[in-house]
């Protein structure tokens, strides 16, 4: 189902930074789109043949959205659907209340964020899995330096409480396009949000930015991502 050179940059990945170890306990944070669902099926599947073992425990949290009133389908109930495709059982988990006067993408991921760094604590897991992947670390890049004047992305594996919980991005290495060629492989789909805010935000525009920059320079891509490798500090400011 994974093709070889897919698997062979996961597997990189997860080497170059020691993402897993045996006996360690993930929980995986389960959005429902496609990214976090082939995540949650690829670490289940690594079970099989990895040569450490570890607890897997996915969580979704509910953002409260659903009516019954909608004509549109319930996400949570759409997100459970595809999670028994992956065989690993979901925890659902209601959001933290968010003010009114917060209900913006950062507010609201920041929230998430906290709550499930809370929801490992709860379930003694001491590494939580992203489903952020090749083109997720680019576009952070350039949503930082147009939006917040730093040089900084998401890294494939980042230590916080002195060591006492581990973010991991095992799809660091793959690009979106990989991430969807794995999902129509295993009948995975992802779950629409109904998130007011979705499509339009800085991140969607800087995605777009990069599309055009992408089809313009050959290789733009890879050259970029290798940059994040190779920073020379003595041609900085």
């Amino acid at each position: 189902m994974l093709s070889s050179q897919t698997n062979k940059r996961i597997g990189q990945a997860m080497h170059d930074y020691s993402m897993l170890s045996d006996g360690d306990q993930v929980l995986v944070a389960v959005s429902g789109g496609i990214d976090s669902l082939v995540l949650t099926w690829l670490l289940k599947y690594w079970l099989k043949k990895a040569p450490v073992h570890y607890g897997l425990t996915a969580v979704h949290i509910d953002m409260g959205l659903w009516r019954e009133e909608m004509a549109a389908a319930n996400p949570v109930v759409e997100v459970q659907k595809q999670m028994e495709k992956t065989g690993l059982t979901l925890h659902i988990e209601k959001s933290l209340p968010l003010i009114d006067d917060e209900r913006n993408c950062f507010s609201c991921s920041k929230l998430r964020r906290k709550q499930l760094f809370e929801l490992a604590s709860r379930f003694k897991c001491n590494k939580i899995a992203f489903g952020h992947h090749k083109d997720d670390l680019l576009e952070t890049l350039f949503l930082n330096m147009l939006y917040s004047g730093n040089i900084s992305t998401m890294v494939p594996k980042q230590e916080l409480f002195d060591g006492r919980l581990t973010v991991i991005r095992p799809l660091a290495y793959i690009e979106k396009q990989e991430v969807a060629a794995i999902a129509g492989e295993i009948g995975l789909h992802a779950v629409n949000t109904l998130c007011p805010l979705a499509g339009d935000t800085r991140r969607e525009q800087v995605r777009k930015m990069l599309h055009d920059i992408y089809g313009q320079i050959p290789r733009a891509k890879a050259s970029l991502f290798a940059s994040m490798k190779n920073v020379r500090e003595g041609y900085m400011l």
